[in-house]
């Protein structure tokens, strides 16, 4: 699907015209921004970052990134959820009730950060499917999207989806970095694709370059984030092919390199992430940027 299928009303479309865009994913209850969120938000803003989804890993920072939504409204949404890391914290039900209380704000657009993590083992898988299970449930009754994490769990995570059948609201999975294979997977069950600035990172013949570059993932099921302080998008790497370097613009490559480092990324960074996907893609960052946009102004219901 190319971005010229999306409906965009003529209004939306000149929000683009400096390449603005939406970041789905980024951690900013993280310490990281305890002394500077102020600047760090209005460097992304000057970046062309219209709108910024601040991430739910816990109950405590999930309240705490509906407070950000109250600081900086139109701005910044958030997310509700418990990361499957943390997934066995959560042992009373009072957690529960916290967490949708949290989730039902109406400047919360989606639960999670959830899902299944078999990579590390801060929570016993069996803990974690019951804990992801209950937030798809919360999902469904809330109506609202689920924001998914997923590492070397694809097969119980599309098992527990599945069980909820024409209940299932749409699903994001959220940083991406898996293979092809996975990436079709997920794509065939309709699911969409968060993209980082990973893509720098990936050298592999069967991972994220080659969804984007032999079109495999469709435009209308691509969203772009930061996952900030996370996925520093290292535009130096060795194995970016040439024509994706040239892809970038010196704005977008001043911002990463002023503002952001491998100990911490910002959502500034994000179309510096655009023009990479772009690259890959073979189309022009404003499609992309405008596609990403709208997908994510349509999905989570952000307010234009």
């Amino acid at each position: 699907m190319t971005s010229e299928e999306v409906p965009i009303s003529e209004e939306l479309k000149g929000c683009y015209e400096n390449l603005i865009v939406i970041d789905i994913g980024a951690n900013l209850t993280n310490k990281k921004y305890g002394r500077d969120l102020d600047s760090v938000i209005q460097r992304a803003k000057d970046a062309g970052v219209q709108k910024i989804m601040v991430t739910g890993t816990s109950v405590r920072s999930s309240k705490e990134a509906l407070r950000l939504t109250r600081l900086y409204p139109s701005t910044i949404y958030s997310t509700a959820g418990v990361h499957p890391h943390d997934a066995k914290s959560m042992s009373e039900e009072e957690l529960w009730m916290e967490l949708a209380s949290t989730a039902a704000a109406p400047e919360c657009v989606a639960v999670g950060e959830c899902g299944l993590n078999y990579t590390k083992d801060f929570s016993e898988p069996s803990v974690q499917r019951e804990v992801f299970k209950r937030q798809v449930e919360m999902a469904c009754d809330l109506r609202k999207p689920l924001f998914v994490h997923e590492k070397e769990a694809q097969e119980d995570l599309i098992k527990i989806l599945d069980e909820f059948g024409n209940r299932l609201p749409p699903v994001v999975i959220h940083s991406f970095t898996g293979s092809v294979e996975q990436g079709l997977k997920y794509i065939e069950k309709g699911y969409y694709l968060g993209i980082t600035g990973y893509i720098c990172k990936d050298k592999s013949d069967g991972g994220i370059r080659r969804l984007l570059s032999e079109g495999i993932l469709p435009l209308d099921k691509l969203l772009v984030e930061t996952d900030s302080p996370f996925m520093y998008p290292n535009m130096r790497a060795s194995k970016l092919p040439l024509h994706v370097k040239d892809s970038l613009t010196e704005r977008s490559m001043n911002f990463v390199n002023r503002y952001c480092t491998f100990q911490r990324n910002e959502p500034c960074a994000l179309p510096a992430v655009v023009e990479l996907v772009a690259g890959f893609l073979g189309q022009s960052p404003e499609d992309v940027a405008l596609a990403t946009a709208f997908n994510a102004l349509k999905l989570f219901g952000l307010s234009q």
